[in-house]
This record gives C-alpha cells, sequence and structure tokens, in this order.
C-alpha cells in the first residue's frame, strides 16, 4: 500500500475512535511523536496512546492536503473546532516506522476544556 493510501486508511479509522485497529497499521517498533508530547515507541503503547486520547476527548481529522514523496505521507489537517495541524508518516513495507506530528497543544486543550499543566 503506497503511503498516501495508508494515511487515507488511517484517517478514517481515527474518525472512527478505533485505537485497536489504527495501532494495527504500525510496525511493532514504531514511533509516534508528538511534538508536543513525548515520543511514544512500540505498537501497544501506541494503541494505549489512541485509547486515552480518545477517552479524553472527541477528536476529528479533516483532510486539507495529503501528499506523498518517496516513503513519506505528509498530512495537513483541521478539526471542527478550528485546530490546525500536520503530520508526517514515514511508511516503510506498508506499515508507518515514524511519525511526527505538529499542533498547538494550548489551544488543543482550551477548546476541549482540559486542565491546562503547571509549568
Amino acid at each position: 500500500m503506497r503511503p498516501k493510501e495508508l494515511i487515507q486508511q488511517w484517517v478514517t479509522l481515527f474518525n472512527q475512535g478505533n485505537a485497536d485497529a489504527l495501532a494495527e497499521l504500525y510496525h511493532t517498533d514504531a514511533i509516534n511523536h508528538q511534538v508536543a508530547n513525548e515520543p511514544v515507541v512500540g505498537k501497544a503503547a501506541i494503541k494505549e496512546m489512541f485509547a486515552q486520547e480518545f477517552a479524553t476527548a472527541e477528536m476529528t481529522c479533516v483532510v486539507e492536503n495529503l501528499f506523498e514523496d518517496g516513503e513519506w505521507a505528509i498530512l495537513e489537517w483541521k478539526d471542527p473546532l478550528g485546530l490546525r495541524g500536520c503530520g508526517f508518516f514515514q511508511v516503510t513495507d506498508g506499515k508507518i516506522k515514524l511519525q511526527r506530528g505538529y499542533w498547538d497543544k494550548l489551544s488543543f486543550l482550551r477548546m476541549h476544556g482540559l486542565p491546562i499543566p503547571a509549568e
């Protein structure tokens, strides 16, 4: 599966809040680094991260742009509340090996009425 096709599937599963199926798109030793947070390493930990996030806030990924360059897919997204961000996905052997995401964590927390951590 080409990187762009895999990320289209990722968006569908993300919008369904399906942590189990999302985790299956990752290599066993994959890294998901949302740069506002510490990197999450390994498929099991990534699954748990998604499960916790879906339990914490209702999230929707609306694709604005989706590009492919070699083994990389680049996703520019927004959500219905106005948050915007982008993600970079390295896809090898049909699975996500590395994901980096860029978004404004403070805006996300405020939009969802979540506690803002003390510095």
